[in-house]
């Protein structure tokens, strides 16, 4: 090969290649399939500053005879019941996805939870509702101490292996379980929703719950997280409930797995829930309606009744006798 085709032939490999970092280049800024734009959100997301929530809860003043609850963030509610204290799917770090060890890869935060773990009293039950990341934090749950117990859905209690908690009890639809705990007894008892419980593609036999609890006669609903359904409406003759703590974010375009704000209401309304307490939305960017759109749906489908909204903002307090 002579030097002008040893030449002509760098040129060319040089001008394909570039060429091909180029049209990958473009694939990344513009494409809208899904890998690329994750990228951009996640490059887009590391310079955004967490805000800080505008409440604060005080949790050392609430009273022991009373239902008493703050929304942490996403589907964390902080729950005094009757002297029992109790936290839904916690999930109190920056970030949440893929526990690394060092750090957690996945989406940011909005907001900063309204506690954080070391500001926590002492959480006598995690209750969860199933094992996705953004409601089974392992990095969370890996600060609580092992004086916490656990009700989970069925197939997922191996993960608390990871952490310090060892009284686990697992639950399919319609089992119940009685938690006794250094100040007082819960009844616990799952029931169905309309989501999926893998934790990776491969898990497809974990569970998913909603929960009733009940103690000192009063009875809360925990949601979980549930597109539209009918299994609310049995709830009803077993009621009446004082709170219904229930999703009504991430429906665009989820809502095969995700419940709009007016399907909350309507579910919550099947139960004959008093009160609701919206959880799982201004917390992460997880589906691709406006951060405030769930919150002021809720507010006009409930306009003629507006102080059924137990709160609407990350540590907020609610509180009822």
């Amino acid at each position: 090969m002579t030097q002008n085709h040893k030449h002509n032939h760098h040129t060319r490999r040089n001008f394909l290649a570039l060429g091909a970092v180029g049209a990958m280049g473009l694939y990344m800024a513009y494409s809208e399939q899904y890998v690329p734009k994750m990228m951009r959100e996640l490059v887009a997301d590391a310079g955004r500053s967490i805000l800080t929530p505008t409440h604060k809860p005080q949790p050392k003043r609430w009273l022991d005879n009373a239902i008493t609850a703050s929304w942490l963030g996403h589907s964390s509610v902080l729950l005094n019941f009757y002297g029992v204290t109790i936290l839904t799917d916690p999930v109190l770090g920056m970030r949440v996805g893929a526990d690394l060890g060092l750090a957690t890869v996945g989406p940011k935060r909005l907001v900063a939870p309204a506690l954080s773990v070391k500001q926590l009293p002492h959480i006598d039950l995690v209750l969860m509702s199933h094992a996705h990341m953004d409601h089974f934090d392992m990095a969370t749950l890996k600060q609580m101490p092992d004086t916490t117990a656990a009700v989970t859905a069925k197939a997922t209690s191996d993960l608390f292996g990871y952490t310090n908690i060892t009284k686990t009890k697992e639950l399919a639809w319609g089992e119940k379980t009685t938690v006794r705990t250094s100040n007082g007894e819960v009844n616990v008892q799952a029931f169905e929703v309309k989501h999926w419980g893998a934790r990776w593609r491969h898990d497809t036999q974990r569970g998913y719950n909603g929960y009733v609890l009940e103690r000192e006669g009063r009875k809360v609903i925990f949601g979980g997280d549930t597109a539209m359904t009918d299994t609310f409406k049995p709830l009803r003759s077993r009621g009446p409930y004082d709170l219904a703590i229930m999703p009504i974010g991430a429906y665009q375009p989820w809502e095969c797995s995700h419940c709009t704000p007016e399907q909350s209401l309507r579910m919550a309304n099947d139960a004959g829930a008093n009160y609701i307490l919206p959880i799982h939305h201004k917390t992460f960017k997880l589906g691709r309606e406006g951060a405030h759109e769930p919150i002021e749906r809720l507010q006009k489908a409930l306009a003629s009744e507006p102080e059924r909204i137990a709160l609407k903002d990350i540590g907020e307090t609610f509180s009822m006798a």
